[in-house]
């Protein structure tokens, strides 16, 4: 890793599951990152705040409600108005194959479904911030 990554993890709307989230939040904190949770049913304006307010480079969204189409663009849109179209965004959970397209062309970067290797998360998170690092 270049810097130490600061990653905020969110869950957005009425889904009460949150374990998968924990898990890849503790994952990403064993993995050197530096992980901030937000908790439960967050706003789109919330989680934006939460992204502002710890600097964060990448926000996962945890989504399992199947509303991800509904408040993933919201989020991203909300980040671009705030002017952070850098952070990078990743969103896990229930995604059907046929809405994984859709969620890119909002500037998702990448989706994690449920069998997605906890290392592999991590490491492709790592991977890009290294390259966005570079960039800037």
């Amino acid at each position: 890793m270049e810097r130490p990554y600061r990653v905020v993890v969110a869950k957005p709307g009425l889904d009460g599951h949150d374990r998968g989230a924990k898990v890849v939040a503790r994952s990403l904190r064993d993995a050197g990152f530096e992980v901030i949770y937000t908790g439960l049913h967050q706003t789109p304006e919330q989680i934006v705040q939460a992204v502002i307010q710890e600097d964060a480079d990448a926000l996962g969204l945890s989504l399992l409600s199947g509303a991800h189409l509904t408040l993933v663009p919201k989020i991203m849109n909300a980040l671009i108005s705030e002017g952070l179209g850098d952070v990078i965004v990743v969103v896990g959970g229930i995604i059907p194959k046929s809405d994984v397209q859709k969620l890119k062309e909002l500037g998702v970067k990448e989706v994690f479904t449920p069998g997605s290797s906890l290392h592999s998360i991590s490491a492709w998170l790592e991977k890009e911030l290294d390259e966005r690092e570079v960039r800037y």
